[in-house]
């Protein structure tokens, strides 16, 4: 919890403006989440902050690698994280998520935890299919192609044509 209160930044006594945060994330940080998509990695986030009279935002630059899991292989490897991200937070009645980048927060708050946002930013900027680098120059051309029809199914209708005939019985009803 310690170091979760190294991400709160005191908006109040910040000056309208800008002001800069910079933070170093390790594998100490993503320990504070249990999701577990990344458990090792080093990166360095820069944070500028621009507050107004209505509303703050938050500029996020991330650089640094993280350790993922190849789905082919198994076998871990450095990903090279480079991402910019934004989010706007407007004084409002309650605190409420709009969209993935404006979030209200209530008017007396005094302090801001950007620990999530960060967390958050990592996992998006992570692919979904995830391969090992020594995979990504063999192109699409290995891949696998899923049929709705089965094998069975094929040799079935080329063994026995009673199917065709119901297949075409079948499409003359849908049509």
């Amino acid at each position: 919890m310690r170091l979760l209160k190294k991400f709160d930044i005191d908006i109040v006594t910040l000056d309208l403006g800008y002001s800069k945060f910079n933070y170093k994330i390790d594998d100490a940080f993503f320990e504070l989440f249990d999701y577990g998509l990344v458990e090792h990695g080093s990166i360095d986030v820069e944070v500028t902050l621009e507050k107004k009279a209505t509303f703050i935002s938050f500029e996020y630059v991330l650089k640094g690698t993280v350790e993922l899991i190849c789905d082919r292989s198994l076998d871990t490897f450095d990903y090279d994280l480079n991402t910019n991200n934004k989010v706007i937070l407007k004084y409002g009645e309650e605190a409420r998520e709009l969209t993935d980048e404006l979030e209200l927060i209530p008017y007396n708050t005094q302090k801001v935890n950007i620990a999530r946002h960060i967390y958050e930013f990592i996992t998006v900027a992570i692919p979904m299919k995830k391969l090992h680098p020594r995979y990504l120059d063999e192109g699409e051309n290995n891949q696998i192609i899923y049929s709705s029809k089965s094998e069975k199914e094929d040799e079935d209708s080329a063994l026995d044509p009673r199917w065709n005939e119901l297949k075409k019985l079948k499409n003359k009803r849908l049509n």
